[in-house]
């Protein structure tokens, strides 16, 4: 194989590779990130980087609407219109 085009090269050690920290940082991939892969008819490794989201509701802003609810009458019920 070639080194020709290298971006980096890591030392595998055990059934671990470490992942060059300068690829890391231009991925943005962080500690609890999963990396998918995949071998191709060719032979050609791919590595597709799955980041984590931190929690559910990581990216909710909260409601902003102007309904006013009662909390402790509409907590279960929110957005369930009855008749």
């Amino acid at each position: 194989m070639s080194s020709e085009g290298v971006d980096s090269e890591s030392k595998v050690s055990g059934n671990q590779a470490n992942i060059p920290a300068h690829i890391r940082r231009e991925l943005d991939i962080d500690d609890g990130d999963k990396l998918r892969w995949r071998v191709e008819e060719d032979g050609t490794l791919r590595v597709e980087v799955v980041q984590r989201r931190t929690g559910t509701f990581s990216d909710f802003e909260g409601y902003d609407g102007d309904q006013e609810t009662d909390v402790t009458a509409d907590h279960d019920a929110w957005g369930v219109e009855t008749n």
